[in-house]
């Protein structure tokens, strides 16, 4: 992703947005569609954490999927009925073209029978197999170490490293997302979290959670 977003773009209010995601998919749809990809991919963010406990927490806005930017086209050829939008700081460019999608990380499915949106694409940075955090590249573990699967093989996002994408924000739901995911954590999990969490976000108050 570049450092500046392009020209344009369309800004959509909260109430448009919780209309077209209203068909968002779950994540045994996007598994169904994605099965036997040759790209690492993962559920990430709140469903990626319902995933982990084995059960719904709570009600889900959209579906965000992680893949690795260099493996997008082939997620992108498995849903040719679809139109892709680039999405950056409030902003939608439809049908994005190569620019603008150089230009972001994020990308929305699109049904463009109904106009809504079905599945959130996260084209995240990286080297060959090796994932590198977006908000801070010292950060890098190989993709067999960040994704785990369910018992009927929906590949998620390791708990610890949604909780950190979700630190920057502390949000009410991530807040409780943290405090409800914490006591399921083991010490190898919260000495990771922690560890990522003094490296990104310095001085956050839930080291002092991890630290007891």
């Amino acid at each position: 992703m570049t450092e500046s977003l392009p020209p344009g773009g369309t800004v959509l209010d909260v109430k448009e947005l919780e209309a077209r995601w209203a068909d968002a998919w779950r994540p045994e749809q996007a598994a169904a569609r994605l099965d036997g990809i040759g790209v690492p991919w993962c559920v990430a963010a709140g469903w990626a954490l319902d995933l982990f406990r084995g059960e719904q927490s709570r009600p889900h806005g959209d579906l965000e999927i992680a893949v690795p930017a260099a493996g997008f086209p082939e997620i992108r050829h498995r849903f040719p009925e679809c139109v892709f939008d680039a999405v950056g700081s409030g902003r939608v460019w439809p049908a994005a073209g190569v620019n603008t999608l150089a230009a972001t990380h994020q990308t929305w499915l699109r049904d463009p029978e109904s106009d809504h949106f079905l599945l959130d694409v996260f084209r995240e940075p990286h080297e060959g197999g090796t994932w590198i955090c977006r908000r801070d590249e010292r950060l890098r573990l190989p993709y067999d170490a960040i994704i785990e699967r369910t018992a009927d093989g929906i590949p998620y996002l390791v708990p610890e490293l949604v909780l950190l994408f979700k630190a920057k924000a502390q949000r009410p739901k991530d807040q409780a997302d943290f405090e409800g995911v914490l006591p399921l954590l083991e010490q190898s999990r919260r000495n990771l979290l922690r560890g990522c969490l003094e490296l990104v976000h310095p001085g956050h108050p839930w080291l002092a959670e991890l630290a007891g």
